[in-house]
């Protein structure tokens, strides 16, 4: 028979542990396909929580206790829990479970029938039909509960999950096996555990669901959510979300180019003072350019293509072909600003008012000509000069 842990973490929940243990012993005598356990894991509580623990482990044989010698805060306990549960009571998969009954008992079975249907992780929802959060709930921890959730969709822009901050949930051996040395190299302190430990098992291919629940709010001691709450997973969040992004190609592609209009705007101008004189503006122009273009073979050669960074037999033939594959880009931009010229005319369409500016059809095909320009400048890269390898399969970078 397959093993499932409850993990329950506390610190100073004497309080609550008593009828969490009872209300979970009733809902096991329900479940007749799983082995059920609980591991509390206790950060040397003053108030005695684990004292009380040791008296109920002479009445349920099921219960567990792991005494942690300092207090390690939420991740710090949910990890040496997982790593007692997977190894020494050698579990199939362990639940996340609050101390203070917030959580559910008995959605615990629907929990393992996600499970058995071949999730390999399963969420607590309250943001799904016939999940709630507490009507009495301040203004404050309802809009950082909600909104908060809202904005990891939007930033992640994921909206396949729906309660990204949930701390029900049942995790399968393999799916801690695949992410333990990563959530120990982060050290993630407090609830940012439980955005991480999310996030990188969703980032793995993990099958994730989620079953809905009714939260309902402590009755005994308060809340251990504090502002660093906030602050750590807002940073963790942007962190990683930058991270991601600078992995994609397309989006380093981006920047070198953007880089590169830069760079050329600035060599006109050291090219205009070197020459001296209006006549020669053509030559410096042309010179800003190739100086743009230098610059972008070489980012782009050493960051954006960097997986399929080119050999030195190999840089004067493919700089050539990045000049014309340019060139390319230039002339689709210059056939469409002609074609614009020649057909619908430099019309005006509006006028910014703040600036006195005037957008016509002449501004409108310039920007139409450079995202063509970008999309031919990025499959002549990718074609032509920086061609896919097979090594590629097992490359981290996106493409």
């Amino acid at each position: 028979m397959k093993i499932a842990v409850v993990i329950i973490p506390t610190y100073n929940e004497k309080g609550n542990i008593v009828k969490t243990i009872e209300a979970l012993a009733v809902v096991f005598q329900k479940i007749k396909n799983y082995q059920m356990k609980v591991l509390v894991v206790d950060d040397s509580s003053p108030d005695g929580t684990a004292e009380v623990v040791r008296q109920l482990q002479k009445k349920f044989k099921f219960l567990e206790l792991l005494v942690n010698s300092k207090k390690s805060g939420l991740g710090g306990a949910y990890l040496s829990g997982m790593k007692q549960a997977f190894g020494k009571i050698r579990a199939d998969l362990v639940f996340e479970f609050d101390a203070d009954l917030s959580h559910d008992p008995a959605k615990i079975p629907d929990f393992l029938s996600k499970i058995d249907e071949g999730n390999d992780f399963v969420l607590g929802s309250r943001y799904i039909a016939g999940g709630s959060i507490p009507e009495n709930w301040a203004l404050h921890r309802k809009f950082l509960s909600i909104f908060g959730n809202l904005f990891i969709n939007f930033l992640m822009l994921d909206f396949s999950l729906r309660d990204w901050t949930t701390g029900f949930r049942a995790i399968k051996k393999k799916v801690y096996l695949a992410v333990e040395a990563e959530l120990h190299s982060e050290r993630f302190s407090g609830y940012t555990f439980q955005i991480g430990f999310l996030h990188k098992a969703l980032r793995k291919g993990f099958k994730i669901a989620e079953v809905p629940f009714a939260f309902k709010d402590r009755v005994v001691g308060k809340s251990k959510i504090g502002p660093e709450y906030i602050k750590n997973t807002m940073l963790y969040l942007i962190r990683v979300r930058v991270k991601e992004l600078l992995a994609m190609r397309i989006i380093r592609f981006a920047m070198v180019g953007a880089f590169g209009a830069i760079v050329q705007l600035v060599a006109l101008q050291l090219w205009r003072i070197i020459f001296a004189t209006e006549k020669t503006f053509v030559i410096a122009n042309f010179l800003s350019i190739e100086t743009a273009v230098i610059s972008n073979f070489i980012w782009s050669n050493f960051w954006t293509f960097k997986d399929r960074k080119l050999k030195a037999s190999q840089i004067p033939l493919s700089f050539i072909t990045f000049n014309l594959s340019s060139a390319g880009s230039i002339l689709i931009q210059s056939v469409i600003a002609y074609v614009t010229a020649h057909t619908v005319g430099l019309v005006p369409l509006f006028v910014v008012p703040t600036i006195n500016y005037t957008v016509d059809t002449g501004v409108v095909s310039a920007i139409i000509g450079i995202l063509i320009g970008m999309f031919w400048n990025f499959f002549a890269y990718n074609t032509f000069i920086w061609k896919k390898k097979k090594v590629d399969e097992k490359s981290p970078v996106t493409n």
